[in-house]
């Protein structure tokens, strides 16, 4: 590394002018720029220390490497005489960047991916439930339940269980709000349990007592307040809890702190139940209600066209992070209607983008690629696409676009069919568990045509395009042959100099490739399942911009030494660490994805820099919960960095793996 080439990132960002904020975590270099447009891409592609780069959330982002990024950074805060910034304060000023709807969308996808686990397991449980007690799946117009009686109670006790979620949904989003907003988590849960305390009347009931007068009131000095509960809302939650933090916030600053247990969370409370119940709640009960209708009116009047729309375009919300923010229109759909039709949409998305991926299999030649294909479409039959989408789908487009066309008519089918989900669960295959099962049938059809659909056009259309850039590569190839053939030797003996020199290259390749060489055998540092690069949720990493390697989706929380070697550097937010190998390879294991963000928090190392440790030693512990509960991908990333001279090539292995026994990558070193 040299100055010049600093100098040259710095310029090719825009100059120190275009800064607002820059950090670094373990691999790359972040910017919160001003204008992103001054990017000069390709000046950054032709600089030696730049492996990749990309734009995300804000945040424009070039790869730099282990052990070399905090090199260039510290180089770079010289050359631009800027301040150091924390990767908060670069967020926060990326955040700016971002116009409202782009923030809210953020918000909620903050708010609800935390509390996804409990949702997900809740919809998979009332799938079993509705597969128990469920009319005409076993027998005609009877449930299994109903044949069988001795099974009911057991349907009873899994519904008990599965519908906690859902029943006490304000206390998750409450836990989840309050602490995106900056408030204390503990008062987000009191807030929600505030809002479906038994003494209220259930919000599923609201409809029938008011039909029947029967609507339970508070009467406040003459003015009167309904006393409901708000069980299945989001927006009433949503709301309390941002005014909630932001009240706790103020009184924090204000109250002095030998009284602050007395006044801070009582007042705050106080205050912001007396509002839910007077105010927010009844207003945005009643803007739920009006969003639902009118959702549900689009549905009902143009069934076809929403379809159309929302299962078409579905995939295209998974690459901009808008998905997420449907998850709160699915749950309030279910709070107030019963069920969504949004979620069987879904699941057909899944299924279409893991057909397309699948489909390439039999497009592509290269060995890795089809590998990739394989493995990413499994995934998005069981209802996680990124893999599929990110790693085949959007590189080459038409699986992409092929697999919306195969959505969009299943949309079709199921909204002209008044299919829904009783809740929100796995996506893809598993996905007909939430399915209302008088709907099964009409399901099951609309994934076959996203199985079929999707396939047969990605196999048509790809080999039509292999087989055209194989005709255009052919006629290239042989006019050069022509050319060739012009000036070449035209005797025999010109003929036999030429095949003989052919033939003393083909030789010399074959003897240079016989020849033995080293093998750095790498054994898992963790236990898991060892998955390619490609599935990593993140462009570096999956990319390869950083160098060669594995992930692995862990099943323990420990990481250990996969060879004896030295700890060459501990990242500062404990989330990673580099060791480097007698040979001098270094190798970088990274646990989960953005987890620098943590600070720290749920990690505990065991080892500093310029330790020896030997394979198998445990370098450092996670707390899976804590990462999780963030929404963090735990997926760990193993790589052997670029521009290490003595490395000739990574082989990667995949599959189940124990820390220490079995094999995950071979290091091919050159002689």
């Amino acid at each position: 590394m040299d100055r010049k080439q600093v100098e040259d990132i710095v310029k090719a960002v825009g100059g120190k002018e275009n800064i607002e904020a820059a950090t670094h975590c373990v691999t790359r270099l972040r910017f919160a720029l001003i204008d992103e447009s001054k990017v000069d891409s390709e000046a950054l592609d032709r600089n030696d220390l730049v492996k990749g780069q990309f734009s995300s959330q804000g945040q424009f982002q070039v790869v730099i490497g282990p052990g070399l990024v905090d090199k260039v950074y510290d180089e770079m805060i010289g050359i631009t005489g800027g301040d150091r910034a924390s990767k908060d304060d670069v967020k926060a000023a990326a955040g700016k960047k971002q116009h409202p709807i782009q923030r809210a969308i953020k918000t909620l996808s903050d708010i609800f991916i935390p509390i996804l686990p409990a949702i997900i397991t809740a919809g998979l449980l009332l799938g079993i439930n509705n597969i128990l007690t469920g009319p005409g799946i076993f027998f005609d117009e009877r449930s299994l339940v109903d044949v069988y009686p001795a099974w009911k109670d057991l349907a009873s006790i899994i519904n008990t269980i599965a519908s906690t979620a859902f029943t006490f949904l304000p206390a998750l989003i409450g836990w989840s709000a309050v602490t995106r907003f900056g408030g204390s988590p503990l008062l987000g849960i009191v807030l929600g349990l505030i809002l479906v305390h038994p003494d209220l009347l259930s919000a599923y009931g609201y409809a029938d007592a008011v039909n029947e007068g029967t609507v339970p009131t508070w009467n406040l000095f003459g003015w009167e307040i309904e006393k409901i509960g708000y069980q299945g809302q989001v927006l009433p939650v949503l709301v309390s809890a941002y005014l909630l933090a932001k009240l706790e916030t103020f009184l924090n600053k204000r109250v002095h702190d030998s009284v602050k247990l007395l006044v801070v969370a009582p007042v705050t409370l106080l205050i912001t139940g007396f509002l839910a119940f007077t105010i927010i709640g009844p207003v945005t009960f009643a803007i739920a209600n009006a969003i639902t209708d009118g959702l549900m009116y689009i549905y009902n009047s143009y069934a076809a066209l929403g379809g159309l729309i929302y299962g078409g375009l579905y995939a295209l919300l998974v690459i901009t992070g808008m998905h997420h923010t449907f998850l709160a229109v699915d749950v309030q759909l279910i709070g107030s209607q019963g069920g969504t039709l949004l979620w069987p949409m879904l699941a057909l998305s899944n299924i279409a983008q893991g057909s397309a991926a699948l489909a390439m299999m039999l497009v592509l030649r290269e060995r890795k690629m089809r590998g990739l294909a394989a493995t990413s479409s499994i995934s998005a039959f069981l209802g996680v696409t990124e893999p599929a989408i990110f790693g085949v789908n959007i590189r080459y487009r038409y699986p992409f676009i092929f697999g919306m066309v195969g959505s969009a008519i299943g949309g079709v089918l199921l909204t002209m069919n008044d299919v829904q989900a009783t809740s929100i669960g796995v996506g893809g295959v598993p996905g007909f568990l939430s399915i209302f099962p008088n709907k099964w049938g009409v399901f099951f059809i609309g994934m076959a045509i996203v199985l079929i659909v999707p396939f047969v056009l990605t196999v048509v259309f790809g080999r039509m395009k292999v087989r055209r850039e194989g005709r255009v590569a052919n006629a290239s190839a042989t006019s050069e042959a022509q050319a060739e053939t012009a000036t070449a030797p035209t005797t025999e003996t010109g003929r036999a100099e030429v095949s003989q020199a052919a033939a003393n290259g083909g030789e010399r390749e074959k003897n240079a490739n016989d020849e033995s060489i080293n093998v750095l055998e790498v054994r898992a540092p963790l236990s898991g399942t060892a998955v390619p690069l490609e599935q990593v949720p993140d462009a570096a990493f999956a990319e390869k911009q950083m160098g060669d390697g594995v992930a692995i989706e862990p099943s323990g929380s420990s990481v250990a030494a996969p060879f004896d070697a030295q700890v060459a550097h501990v990242i500062k937010s404990k989330h990673a660490v580099i060791l480097e190998h007698a040979s001098g390879v270094q190798m970088l294991v990274h646990v989960g994805i953005n987890t620098v963000s943590l600070k720290g928090e749920g990690f505990r190392v065991h080892v500093q820099a310029g330790d020896r440790v030997k394979a198998g030693q445990t370098l450092l512990e996670f707390d899976r919960n804590v990462i999780e509960a963030a929404g963090y991908p735990l997926i760990t990333p193993i790589i052997v960095p670029d521009g290490q001279d003595m490395v000739e090539r990574v082989e990667s292995f995949t599959g189940s793996v124990v820390h220490n026994r079995e094999d995950v990558l071979h290091i091919h070193l050159k002689k």
